[in-house]
């Protein structure tokens, strides 16, 4: 593993934090230990900014390269977080400001994650149908979270089967880049530098994983942190405050509103709800907002309606968490059908690469970023994820069938070793 990371809160999932584990449980589960701390690679804290520093000369030396187009997408909590590094108001959605700055940096194109977001909803959505049908893997376990996948992989191996085999919206949007977008555009994989600029530190190690890459070499070659974004941004002496806005690259279309609530806890399923709701049943398909799976609550379970069906779902924040529901779901395997589980308090919102602010309340920021995120989701003019053009036209043009054959090829994965 190219970078180490030290886990805040899931140095307990084993014992006692500090507790030195012995050396076969270390190898069976693949942790990093350093300072007698176990690491699950959750991505919660980073052991030095040595690595973080690389990813920021890499990009600059991309930047520089004439021979190197530099292709990005930014995560939908980056735009509400940003914003913190240059005085704004907590919370404040800074995106038209934050696509300006990107392209003053000599960004060939960049894009918005939240489409990747809507691919990733449509996928789940099909193959949560599927498994419904066929009470077959249930609950389903989301998999955008690489922390929550590697700390599954890794504790829980039994439930591999459980988890959803759709790719994060990072690794989505890099597959797409590096075949239809690269198609499209006479490109090479090779011609382009991608960049995630992401919340998260664990999605520096998930582009690194096995099994998760379809073009030669790595379909994200790096992801950047909002404080890493603006350190550069600071590094170029761009005015940010003073920046006209500037909208994303449209090739792919406008993302939904469903994208945008991916940033927060409850975020994916209510996007994955709303979708299952709109594309395999006729009742309650104009429910947009699931509200039940929202708020900061470590655990929130929910009865929803999709069709003529009941589902229960549980969110969970924060890896500590889990064991409790794995209990319940050892318990009654019947309870849950639907998992959503994220590393970081509040989701991504609450990620390791987020700014804090000095003298400002961590629930307070989290809610003024969440609350930003949904203002934002209200405002498009498409709030399903399966109602999105751009979407459509990749899959009619490319694609095929959602879940199709290729579906499976570029935007699904494996867990395989």
């Amino acid at each position: 593993m190219k970078n180490k990371y030290i886990c805040a809160s899931c140095t307990h999932i084993l014992g006692e934090k500090n507790q030195t584990l012995p050396e076969q449980v270390l190898t069976q589960f693949n942790f990093l230990q350093t300072n007698g701390k176990i690491c699950s690679i959750c991505g919660q804290k980073i052991e030095n900014e040595e690595n973080q520093n690389k990813d920021i000369l890499l990009l600059e030396s991309a930047l520089k390269n004439p021979k190197i187009k530099v292709v990005g997408f930014t995560a939908p909590s980056v735009r509400v977080a940003l914003g913190d590094e240059f005085g704004f108001e907590i919370g404040a959605n800074v995106e038209g400001k934050m696509v300006s700055a990107i392209k003053k940096l000599g960004f060939f194109k960049i894009f918005d994650m939240n489409t990747a977001a809507d691919f990733t909803v449509v996928e789940e959505a099909k193959e949560f149908a599927k498994r419904l049908e066929e009470n077959k893997n249930l609950p389903v376990f989301t998999s955008c979270c690489p922390g929550w996948v590697n700390y599954c992989t890794k504790l829980y191996p039994s439930l591999i089967p459980n988890l959803s085999t759709v790719k994060s919206p990072q690794q989505i949007f890099g597959s797409l880049i590096n075949t239809y977008f690269a198609k499209s555009e006479n490109l090479a994989s090779t011609d382009m530098f991608v960049v995630s600029i992401v919340p998260c530190l664990a999605k520096k190690s998930e582009l690194l994983t096995e099994n998760i890459n379809t073009s030669e070499g790595f379909d994200v070659d790096i992801a950047i942190t909002t404080k890493e974004l603006a350190t550069i941004i600071k590094n170029h002496g761009i005015d940010f405050a003073n920046l006209k806005d500037e909208q994303f690259d449209n090739f792919f279309g406008s993302a939904s509103g469903s994208g945008a609530i991916f940033g927060n806890t409850g975020g994916v399923t209510e996007a994955i709800v709303r979708s299952l709701n709109g594309m395999f049943s006729q009742k309650d398909k104009k429910i947009l907002e699931y509200k039940m799976v929202r708020g900061l609550e470590n655990i929130k379970e929910a009865t929803i309606s999709v069709g003529d069906k009941s589902i229960s779902v549980a969110v969970v924040i924060g890896l500590r968490n889990v064991p409790k529901i794995i209990e319940e779901i050892k318990q009654n395997p019947n309870k849950y059908q639907f998992v959503e589980v994220m590393a970081c308090e509040g989701g991504c919102i609450g990620g390791a690469g987020q700014p804090n602010p000095e003298n400002c309340d961590k629930i307070e920021l989290l809610k003024h970023r969440a609350k930003s995120l949904y203002e934002s989701e209200i405002k498009k003019p498409v709030r399903l994820s399966h109602e999105n053009a751009g979407l459509k036209k990749v899959y009619s043009s490319f694609l095929g069938e959602i879940g199709g054959t290729k579906a499976k090829e570029l935007l699904h994965r494996t867990y395989e070793k």
